[in-house]
């Protein structure tokens, strides 16, 4: 049964680490942690807001979840155990859904990142460079 009481104890640890790294924009972006949508991953800008506003929440259910374990670790009986270890799960689930949505939307936020320029071009004002005229004709 000590066991039991671990798991949310162990998962609150692992969680409130990305978060932590996150909110403090350490969080490596090569690796698989933190938030990952299309808005996050677009540039390292984005990542970094993104799982900077998703931290704190992230926090919070890391917090909730190792509270939750030792409360279960003093629990009376075994279905207080594993229901204190579930709805701490559970919490922590919760709470870093919600930070992954506010993360991606404000990772939405961040501008698209402008194109690379060949080297040795002054921004296609020459009219040879067919590279970006076709970029801008698809966007009008």
């Amino acid at each position: 049964m000590f066991v039991i009481a671990l798991v949310p104890i162990v998962l609150g640890v692992l969680v409130g680490w990305g978060g932590f790294l996150g909110l403090r924009e350490k969080l490596p972006r090569d690796r698989g942690a933190g938030v990952r949508t299309a808005a996050t991953m677009r540039s390292e800008d984005a990542f970094r807001l993104g799982n900077k506003v998703a931290g704190l929440p992230t926090l919070a259910g890391a917090v909730i979840a190792v509270l939750a374990g030792a409360a279960a670790l003093v629990m009376p009986t075994t279905s207080g155990l594993v229901l204190a270890s579930v709805v701490g799960v559970l919490g922590m689930i919760a709470l870093v859904a919600a930070g992954g949505v506010l993360g991606n939307r404000a990772a939405a936020t961040v501008p698209e990142p402008e194109p690379a320029r060949p080297a040795g071009c002054s921004g296609c004002a020459c009219g040879t460079c067919g590279v970006f005229k076709k970029a801008d004709t698809a966007t009008a």
